[in-house]
């Protein structure tokens, strides 16, 4: 198994940009809690593979709202997750047990299945 340390040693002869792209191409799932992914453009966005999970709090006005443009303009399989009662940090008790929650769901969702063997290289 290569580590990502070891993939980025192995491709510093490479150029930034060609190394970005490798690495874009190696994340399976992505989560952003609380994050602000309407900083990144549309055309970005509309580039991204790898599913991705937004999650607000309910109560992080403003944030809601950013969250949701970036939403439409991913171009991959994603989902935008509102929990009740949280603000930007998630300090309310249970909300970043309930994060914990979904981001567990969501990677083991879409990384069980990035890494099942194909049945031609299946072992018996």
């Amino acid at each position: 198994m290569v580590t990502l340390a070891g993939h980025l040693a192995l491709h510093l002869a490479e150029s930034t940009g060609a190394l970005v792209l490798r690495l874009l191409r190696a994340i399976r799932a992505v989560v952003s809690r609380g994050g602000r992914p309407d900083l990144a453009s549309h055309a970005a966005l509309r580039k991204v593979r790898a599913p991705v999970l937004l999650i607000v709090g309910g109560d992080d006005s403003g944030v809601i709202e950013l969250n949701e443009q970036a939403y439409g303009a991913l171009g991959c399989e994603k989902h935008l997750e509102i929990v009740p009662g949280a603000t930007h940090l998630f300090e309310e008790p249970g909300t970043l047990e309930e994060v914990a929650r979904l981001a567990a769901q969501w990677f083991t969702r879409h990384l069980k299945a990035a890494s099942a063997p194909s049945e031609k290289g299946a072992r018996r």
